[in-house]
């Protein structure tokens, strides 16, 4: 779903542009704390039902945990971290994510950010996010049998850029990044290789793609990294094809 642009991203991409290399992935001092506390552990074949729930843990901003449909506690599920956009909240990522979730028999842990979006982008340091999606992602470990070799993070738009970010920095979790539509990239130290997928349509007016994706891939190529790269006709949006290879792609080819 498309939002307006946010001072934030107009500043992010003016100060890219003023800096020359605005895609760089390492510098002298990365911004603290992107690393999580979760470790994916072996399934517990907790018993959960299919559909959306609430995680209960946050309130007003909270977010959802969903089952796919013919969930099976002795089946462990691939678990994805699905991230929303700038002012939106997890309404976003299980309208666009929730139908593909069930085809694939893949569970998703939505977090709402705590603020208007994710804390890293507005200050460049991680902090009550990065906290809350470590309770989240614990709890939905909790809740449903989870593949521990099949974890991903995917993310829209701001959720994009911090799905890149959580993702490089903890590649012993994540197994596999899907951004869709992503702004920039912002400096962590690097964990692992996670694969990624990356799309971006062609005519987005939010996140235009050549001062964006066309400058992120080719740096992330050049560190080392795996890049699926689709771009789409299209705006600042995830069509349903490329939510379905996204998807598919952070699930390990669930």
């Amino acid at each position: 779903m498309a939002h307006h642009q946010t001072r934030r991203e107009f500043t992010g991409l003016l100060l890219a542009s003023a800096l020359g290399a605005p895609f760089v992935l390492t510098r002298r001092t990365p911004p603290p704390g992107a690393r999580l506390t979760f470790r994916p552990r072996a399934a517990s074949g907790a018993g959960a039902d299919a559909g959306p729930q609430p995680l209960g843990l946050g309130g007003e901003r909270d977010g959802v945990l969903y089952v796919p449909r013919g969930y099976q506690p002795d089946r462990p599920v691939p678990l994805l971290l699905a991230l929303h956009g700038a002012t939106g909240s997890s309404r976003g990522p299980i309208r666009n994510f929730g139908p593909v979730a069930d085809d694939l028999g893949v569970a998703l842990v939505v977090p709402d950010s705590r603020l208007r979006t994710w804390e890293a982008i507005l200050s460049g340091e991680f902090s009550v996010d990065r906290d809350f999606i470590d309770r989240s992602l614990a709890l939905a470990a909790a809740r449903v049998s989870v593949d521990p070799r099949r974890i991903g993070v995917v993310g829209f738009s701001d959720g994009a850029t911090y799905a890149i970010a959580l993702g490089r920095a903890n590649g012993d979790v994540f197994q596999a990044v899907s951004a869709f539509s992503p702004g920039f990239i912002i400096d962590v130290t690097p964990v692992g290789r996670p694969a990624f997928f990356i799309s971006h349509g062609t005519h987005d007016h939010i996140l235009p793609i050549d001062q964006c994706s066309r400058k992120i891939v080719p740096a992330l190529e050049d560190a080392g990294y795996r890049v699926d790269y689709r771009e789409f006709d299209g705006d600042h949006e995830i069509p349903p094809a490329i939510a379905l290879a996204g998807l598919k792609s952070a699930a390990g080819g669930a």
